[in-house]
């Protein structure tokens, strides 16, 4: 693809141009690895490098052209250098303008939270594919354009990924597109330049403390996304969180709530929660739906509070959300054959998301059952919720096996070193550790009687352990398929 650099540069913040900005690029590139001939490279200031560092090798593999916040003192008489207040938010907009707008062509529904954010993405991509649309999905557990998978490895691509991805799915006929927005994507600016037709807020809590440092500052990150809607998008909030009417205090956006416990433009009651569903009121309108839990709740109405706003039929809206199932690996069950032992597997790994998911099962359970949660953190992230998520698991629970995450580059025993912090005195005996998740994962299976509930948490959907830079496979609904196979025979 060949375009002019003027054309690209529109909206972009320019603070000074030194060349000529009539000159043809081919490509942009965030990563001076990526660079080739006639290139634009992006020199972004990183939390891990600063991309200024490397312009010398970006014009050494053939940029063209050079956008950056400090120009280098030596410039290269046949390289443009475009100075920009903000580098990040530069790459955002000069990605949208080189892949032709492919936002104004598409319905592009944002979702973000702490949790939620992956089911209702999901949810909004089932339903609008039901309701007759070819859809995209920009997810951490997949990216999905139609039927068509492409794997996902961030939650929100950088700014050239996703605006590559989202001229793709233009180009395949998409006429929506459902989006995670994470708090690293906004602050780090990969959404700029981006058209949003709405914007939903599922609900907030104590999470990505590692890299926002204080909850105050994750807060504001999260609240900058709806500040920066236009006056014709939607801001969909969830006003059962306390947060959720400061999110959208400052948008421009037409303001929409969602509420199962207070007066809403979309107001839900739960009138039954069963192993087989939810029964619910929607807008005095009784429906049954598959999938399970208080938090499912807040995560189909926050579902049908966007389909309504983007103009379908509630009718038919709630007729297509009924039948669908919601995102893997977010509280799936299965079920033993032989001591009808169920367990659970869910991506929960904040201390908000495991009190949810243990709070549902508490409502699930007859009552003689025990419940036995395994549970672990990931490395090289927020270790204040690690203390914080044993102890949520051994008020929820009657056994708890504490055990690898994805330890990454830390040792998972010191992990798991900090998370028995966490564990009361009095619940000391009914915890063990196993730094093996395989293991631990089969101890908890071996541990369950008749009927029992074996809580799997922390990975979900994922199909691998990280440690030490490397993925290797690894799936805990697998593990736990094997495990009531051998106690079958």
């Amino acid at each position: 693809m060949q375009l002019i650099l003027q054309d690209i540069l529109y909206k972009v913040s320019l603070l000074s141009v030194s060349g000529n900005t009539d000159v043809e690029v081919s490509g942009i590139a965030i990563d001076s690895r990526k660079v080739e001939q006639g290139s634009v490279f992006v020199a972004l200031k990183g939390s891990a490098a600063d991309g200024h560092q490397f312009i010398d090798n970006a014009i050494e593999k053939g940029a063209a052209v050079v956008v950056c916040e400090s120009v280098p003192a030596v410039k290269s008489a046949d390289v443009v250098y475009v100075q920009v207040e903000d580098s990040a938010a530069a790459a955002g907009v000069i990605a949208h303008n080189f892949y032709n707008t492919p936002s104004s062509k598409l319905k592009l529904v944002g979702v973000t939270g702490t949790n939620g954010k992956t089911t209702v993405a999901t949810l909004l991509f089932q339903l609008f594919t039901g309701l007759g649309y070819k859809c995209g999905l920009i997810s951490t557990v997949e990216n999905k354009i139609g039927g068509k998978v492409v794997p996902a490895t961030h939650t929100t691509p950088d700014a050239v990924q996703l605006n590559q991805l989202l001229e793709t799915m233009v180009a395949q006929g998409c006429s929506h597109v459902f989006m995670e927005v994470s708090s690293h994507a906004i602050d780090q600016q990969r959404i700029a330049g981006l058209e949003f037709e709405a914007a939903i807020f599922t609900n907030i809590s104590h999470d990505h403390l590692d890299y926002h440092k204080t909850f105050d500052e994750y807060i504001r990150v999260k609240k900058k996304f709806f500040d920066q809607l236009p006056k014709t998008a939607f801001a969909i909030t969830n006003i059962d969180d306390k947060r959720g009417m400061v999110m959208v205090q400052n948008t421009k956006a037409s303001v929409k709530t969602y509420s199962l416990k207070t007066m809403s433009d979309f107001k839900g009651k739960i009138l039954d929660n069963g192993i087989l569903g939810l029964q619910m009121l929607v807008d005095d309108q009784e429906v049954h739906f598959r999938l399970i839990g208080e938090f499912n709740a807040h995560n189909l109405l926050a579902a049908y509070s966007a389909a309504v706003c983007l103009g379908e039929s509630r009718q038919e809206v709630l007729q297509v959300l009924s039948q669908l199932n919601g995102a893997e690996g977010r509280f799936e069950y299965l079920i033993s054959a032989t001591d009808k032992v169920m367990a659970i597997v869910d991506y929960a790994h904040t201390p908000d998301a495991l009190l949810n998911v243990l709070a549902t099962i508490k409502k699930l359970r007859k009552g003689f059952e025990q419940v036995i949660t395994v549970a672990g953190c990931g490395g090289n992230r927020d270790n204040t919720k690690r203390p914080v998520m044993a102890a949520v698991a051994c008020e929820h629970s009657d056994r708890v096996v504490l055990t690898s995450d994805n330890p990454r580059f830390e040792d998972a025993g010191a992990i798991i070193k900090e998370m028995e912090a966490g564990v009361p005195a009095g619940a000391k005996r009914k915890c063990i550790s196993i730094v093996d998740r395989r293991e631990a994962i089969k101890t908890a299976i071996s541990l369950a009687n008749k009927e029992d509930i074996v809580l799997v948490a922390g990975k979900g959907h994922e199909k691998y352990q990280e440690i030490n830079g490397m993925k290797h496979h690894f799936d805990d609904k697998q593990v736990v398929t094997e495990m009531f196979e051998l106690l079958r025979r």
